[in-house]
């Protein structure tokens, strides 16, 4: 039972770094808490949702299951288009919101309130257009397979985690190896001398809503491959998604992804001697702890 308790906090952990990593990125380089982040999840789980019914219907082959997994060939297609709603949305928003109050010379407090009634607009939208109910991406069933010793696991969700991995490992190029991402590394650092550096701060900023949108929506369709997608998804996931963040370190890519993998792990372990249904307090308690024993993170340098 431990066992698989820790094969799937790693499995959930993963979906979680990736939206972790979005929320660290706002905290760093947009310097707010951006609570409209966790929404974005669901919206990119929902463009998913909507892509796979329209293509679905007039042809049937884009839903048969590849191999041992539960969906077709239509959700790479999907994630695809998950990613570009997503996208859309977040430099929208900025557009109309954020950068306007940056252009005012806004405090962060007063950005933190406007992602409050953002995520309260994406939610009920994705409630209006789709209803309360939760949805499934496939309805197929899987055949589950055993790992050395009683671990049984999901096809979709290996192949999930495996993404997961390679998109982790992409995105860490891309922030060591590419200018946009030493640029994004740059300003989270000192935005002021990166300005005077000749480093376009705009661009930047635009860059981050693009990259902490994508793993946005990826987190978003692997929820909903290896859960199901609700409209309160977002919201679920928030704190979590915090949770980690802070945990690992604001600013620190790799601490948030430790973060989220130490989080989940924590919640499965104590689903064991506990009711599930006291689960989400896990990351709540571990929030407190942090902030009040080490504010800058488990995994922040120590002179932090």
């Amino acid at each position: 039972m431990i066992a698989q308790a820790i094969v799937d906090g790693f499995l959930s952990g993963a979906i979680v770094a990736l939206g972790a990593i979005g929320v660290t990125f706002s905290l760093s380089i947009l310097r707010f808490a951006n609570f409209s982040h966790g929404d974005l999840l669901a919206v990119g789980g929902y463009a998913a949702l909507f892509l796979l019914a329209l293509v679905a219907g007039p042809n049937m082959a884009a839903a048969a299951p590849m191999g041992p997994f539960s969906f077709g060939w239509g959700l790479p297609l999907a994630l695809l288009f998950a990613m570009a709603v997503a996208v859309a949305v977040s430099l929208l928003l900025d557009a109309l919101v954020y950068r306007r109050l940056r252009a005012r010379g806004a405090d962060p407090l007063t950005l933190v309130f406007a992602s409050f009634g953002l995520a309260l607009v994406l939610r009920n939208v994705l409630l209006l257009l789709f209803g309360p109910d939760a949805h499934n991406y496939s309805s197929e069933l899987q055949m589950a397979v055993r790992l050395p010793g009683p671990v049984l696991v999901m096809p979709d969700q290996i192949l999930v985690f495996g993404i997961t991995l390679l998109v982790l490992a992409v995105l860490w190029f891309f922030l060591q190896r590419t200018r946009h991402g030493m640029a994004m590394r740059s300003v989270a650092e000192n935005p002021v001398l990166s300005s005077i550096a000749g480093i376009d701060i705009a661009a930047t900023v635009r860059m981050t809503w693009i990259v902490s949108s994508m793993l946005a929506a990826l987190a978003g369709v692997f929820y909903g491959v290896t859960v199901q997608v609700r409209p309160e998804m977002g919201l679920n996931l928030l704190l979590p998604l915090f949770t980690a963040a802070i945990l690992g370190g604001v600013g620190s890519v790799s601490g948030a992804v430790l973060g989220a993998i130490f989080i989940s792990l924590c919640e499965n372990l104590v689903s064991i001697v506990i009711p599930s249904t006291y689960k989400p307090l896990v990351p709540f308690v571990l929030l407190l702890l942090v902030l009040y024993f080490r504010p800058a993170g488990l995994f922040a340098p120590k002179g932090h």
